[in-house]
């Protein structure tokens, strides 16, 4: 489904909205096998969206600034009329909602920021930028080097350690890596400068879940970014890698549902 600006959007259900961001060049559907379900079963209704430049199609090779996805954000927000609104933001799609609670704070009830920080470690910085110069350079990579970097960059040990899991995992990466300019934007913008003092004057609820081995996103920078927004909590779902959310979607729905129902004053479900 497509928005009057061009977004690609789905919307599942009835109850108050929750609207779900992704990481980058990530699509939409990562959340349709384990958290739609989940959030439609726990009475939310459940919006999903394509950020710029994970389809191609739309001015994608001029790139586009983080500025750029909090409008589209918040245009969709407005073309469904469903502020104030839920987002959960993984990744990426954190940062995101991260900005938009401090641009359009009228549009958010409640914020849920996983796999998030308020600033990118230096190798961070340079892992995006290395990443993108490889699309600039049109270098192809082998598909099973590509998909065990991802692998080892995203998931868990004990994820790494199981070679039937991870062999699973290493065939949905090869087959899923397709990056063009559009993606090459999002690389760009994924390693975050230093927001922290910005995000002191964050007033929406924020809910910060960390994943135990995330190597993008440590623990540690969760706790520090829930420390400069004023009154945000911090959670850490052991066990998982970056992609926590897929590693372990049981855990995740879980403390989503709690703090999501918490925040929407409805009661807890047995």
């Amino acid at each position: 489904m497509l928005t009057t600006t061009g977004l690609s959007y789905h919307d599942y259900g009835d109850g108050p909205p929750v609207l779900l961001l992704t990481g980058t060049g990530a699509p939409s559907s990562v959340w349709d096998l384990h958290q739609v379900p989940a959030l439609r079963a726990a009475g939310f209704r459940v919006i999903t969206m394509d950020n710029r430049g994970t389809r191609p199609g739309r001015d994608d090779a001029d790139g586009f600034t983080v500025d750029d996805l909090v409008a589209d954000v918040a245009d969709l927000i407005e073309h469904l009329d469903v502020a104030p609104c839920r987002v959960v933001g993984t990744s990426m799609g954190s940062y995101i909602a991260q900005e938009l609670a401090l641009a359009r704070p009228e549009l958010l009830d409640a914020v849920v920021l996983m796999a998030a920080c308020g600033r990118s470690s230096l190798v961070q910085q340079m892992l995006a930028e290395g990443e993108a110069e490889l699309i600039d350079r049109g270098v192809e990579l082998p598909p099973a080097y590509r998909a065990a970097v991802r692998a080892m960059h995203n998931l868990g040990p004990a994820t790494l350690a199981d070679d039937d899991l991870a062999g699973d995992w290493l065939d949905l990466f090869a087959a899923s890596e397709n990056w063009g300019p559009g993606v090459r934007a999002q690389l760009l913008l994924s390693a975050l400068p230093d927001r922290r003092e910005a995000y002191r004057e964050i007033k929406v609820p924020c809910h910060v879940v960390s994943f135990e081995h995330d190597l993008v996103a440590p623990p540690a920078a969760g706790r520090e970014l829930a420390a400069v927004i004023p009154g945000a909590t911090h959670h850490v779902i052991p066990g998982c890698g970056h992609f926590g959310y897929l590693e372990d979607p049981d855990a995740v729905n879980r403390e989503l549902i709690r703090f999501l129902r918490a925040e929407a004053g409805l009661e807890e479900s047995e």
